[in-house]
């Protein structure tokens, strides 16, 4: 079925499929300068950075992940990895097995049959301090318009700009067809969607009321990306504890999947935040009245 006025092809439950189609979609969006531009677009950046960049608000959600049970009762951490091999970025699901972390690409065999039967427990806020997940890449200075994502690989602890959030500020800064790394970083992207469900999305987006994100999310519900009740959904943020926290700025699927075992699940879904930033969470009633003009 099709939603909102880009028609983004969802499922019966308002999830994102993960297609081909979709991409195209999320690209044309975030390069929709109709539905988003000017103020709504403010961030920090250097002029030029949305000419063919997208959204404020997508290196947040870029660096966002999630948590499902498998059937064996086991955690699995869902995000957005990095292949160091091809300079590349795939969506990922991380587990334990024989007391070693085994990576899996989502887009894959062993990846669906991982998930199947699984259940969706939550979501975990993105890092803005610590690794990024591109080691030892040296980018330069033309790759994303003089941002390089070695700057923002930072020491776990310190309160420099660093982390997953800030690494993929740099990979959208060009989210054309003809730019690789974008194009892998929006095509890990629909899959991780599509996998952690509707309400993905929204838990992070909501996590700020500056930076134009209440806007940006209202044009991803009027396009479809986001379905109008999981925009709102009535939720609120956990803080995450300080030790999962070092974990999560490690930008490690194992060390992040060791912070995610570390949090409690009991009542699906959760959303973990970090502390510094919790208190700029979007509330259900402002996300209503944001929304009430559509």
């Amino acid at each position: 079925m099709y939603r909102g006025s880009y028609e983004f092809d969802v499922n019966e439950n308002g999830d994102l499929l993960n297609s081909a189609y979709n991409l195209e979609q999320l690209r044309k969006l975030w390069l929709d300068r109709s539905q988003i531009n000017g103020e709504d677009l403010i961030g920090p950046g250097d002029p030029g950075d949305f000419d063919y960049g997208a959204w404020h608000v997508a290196c947040h959600l870029l660096g966002g992940g999630g948590v499902r049970q498998l059937k064996n009762g086991k955690l699995a951490w869902l995000q957005v990895s990095h292949n160091a091999a091809t300079d590349r970025y795939f969506a990922s699901a991380t587990v334990h097995e024989d007391k070693a972390a085994r990576i899996v690409p989502l887009d894959s065999a062993d990846g669906r049959t991982l998930l199947d039967g699984s259940k969706l427990l939550g979501f975990v806020e993105g890092t803005s301090v610590g690794r990024v997940s591109a080691r030892n890449m040296c980018d330069p200075p033309s790759l994303f318009n003089l941002w390089r994502r070695q700057d923002f690989d930072q020491p776990p602890g310190t309160t420099k700009d660093g982390g997953r959030v800030w690494e993929h500020w740099c990979t959208l800064r060009d989210i054309r067809p003809t730019h690789a790394i974008g194009t892998s970083v929006l095509t890990a992207y629909v899959s991780l969607v599509s996998a952690l469900g509707d309400l993905f999305i929204p838990s992070v987006a909501r996590g700020r009321r500056e930076y134009g994100h209440p806007d940006q999310l209202r044009a991803m519900v009027r396009a479809g990306l986001v379905g109008r009740a999981s925009a709102s959904w009535d939720g609120k943020p956990n803080p995450i504890p300080k030790e999962a926290d070092l974990l999560l700025q490690e930008a490690d699927e194992a060390a992040a999947l060791k912070a995610a075992e570390q949090l409690k699940w009991s009542t699906a879904p959760q959303y973990y935040m970090f502390a510094r930033k919790i208190s700029g969470w979007s509330k259900a009633e402002e996300v209503k009245e944001d929304i009430s003009s559509i």
